[in-house]
């Protein structure tokens, strides 16, 4: 009865732990319940799920009309009667031979240099007038953000009204004053001044908000120790706000790049027929594309502007990339 008796001690944890496994220790791996299994799934995957409703609807309204539109681009593709056949960089060819869609890059290029340099600047100037303890500052907060709140096309109306080339307040103001009347609508570039000015209207108190609140968000042991070392207003705005309001200038260019690279309620409200002129002097890509489209009956060849038009924005937003990674190199380097 002895042997049996050491047979089994030998066999048994020296911890009283249960028989020992193959390594000899006698621990067991513990067994994990459902509840902390669930736990660490939680941690693991839940962040995915909570941001995926937004890569969802990206692939639906985003991602997918892009790689449409490519596809479409590269087919002869008539607005009756469907698709056609495949026909490669034809439709590209077509468009880059045309005098129009130089003529609207060009308008593109000019109404969104007008707009968006001028536009960041006022912004600015207006978020820190907002900075300071104004009377009822509410109510000139919400002021500044009412002509975004007005739809594009009153806004639109009323300022090719404005800028009437007969009958416009802005030309018989000019005539009383002893100038002479403007072709807004004839010539070049007053007629992309004017509809920049539409869109500086409309966006300018936006952006003011945005870097109203990023001024809010500097340190105000800064200006006080900037006061002491004998710095004035000016002093204090360019070295201690416009440094700090770096990533939120770079924030608002980029957005504005894009937005103003897709301007077409402006341009096509301007006169009454919404054709960018007699001679296409506002007409921009986004105008160009919808006359194929919608007059020309011609989706192929609007595809193909779409895919150049983000093109251009894919390049000028890289550019926009490379510039701010230098000046965070060049301040890091400080």
């Amino acid at each position: 009865m002895v042997a049996p008796a050491r047979a089994e001690a030998a066999v048994t944890s020296p911890r009283g732990g249960g028989p020992t496994g193959p390594t000899g220790t006698g621990r067991r791996k513990p067994r994990i319940s459902f509840r902390h299994r669930a736990s660490a799934w939680d941690r693991r995957y839940s962040p995915y799920l909570y941001i995926s409703p937004f890569f969802l609807l990206f692939a639906v309204v985003g991602l997918f009309p892009l790689i449409y539109t490519a596809w479409v681009a590269v087919h002869d593709w008539d607005l009756i009667m469907g698709q056609g056949e495949f026909i490669g960089m034809e439709n590209f060819a077509h468009i880059l031979g045309e005098r129009a869609f130089w003529v609207s890059l060009r308008n593109t290029l000019s109404i969104f240099i007008l707009s968006s340099a001028p536009q960041v600047v006022v912004a600015i100037l207006i978020a820190y007038l907002l900075d300071y303890n104004l009377r009822a500052k509410t109510f000139w907060r919400m002021g500044v953000l009412v002509p975004y709140v007005v739809t594009p096309v009153a806004v639109a109306l009323i300022f090719s009204n404005l800028f009437g080339d007969r009958y416009g307040l802005v030309n018989s103001t000019l005539q009383a004053i002893g100038i002479d009347a403007i072709g807004w609508h004839s010539d070049v570039l007053p007629s992309h001044l004017a509809i920049a000015t539409m869109v500086n209207f409309r966006w300018t108190g936006y952006n003011a908000l945005i870097f109203l609140a990023a001024m809010q968000a500097v340190p105000r042991d800064l200006y006080e120790a900037a006061a002491i070392d004998g710095a004035g207003k000016v002093r204090q705005f360019i070295s201690v706000t416009i440094p700090n309001l770096r990533p939120t200038i770079i924030f608002v260019i980029i957005t504005s790049t894009i937005g103003g690279l897709q301007i077409f309620d402006e341009p096509r409200m301007f006169d009454q027929y919404g054709r960018g002129g007699a001679d296409g002097q506002w007409q921009t890509m986004t105008l160009y594309l919808y006359e194929l489209g919608w007059t020309r009956s011609d989706f192929g060849l609007a595809s193909a502007v779409a895919v150049l038009l983000f093109l251009l924005i894919v390049a000028i937003g890289l550019v926009n990339f490379v510039i701010t990674r230098r000046i965070s190199s060049s301040e890091a380097k400080r």
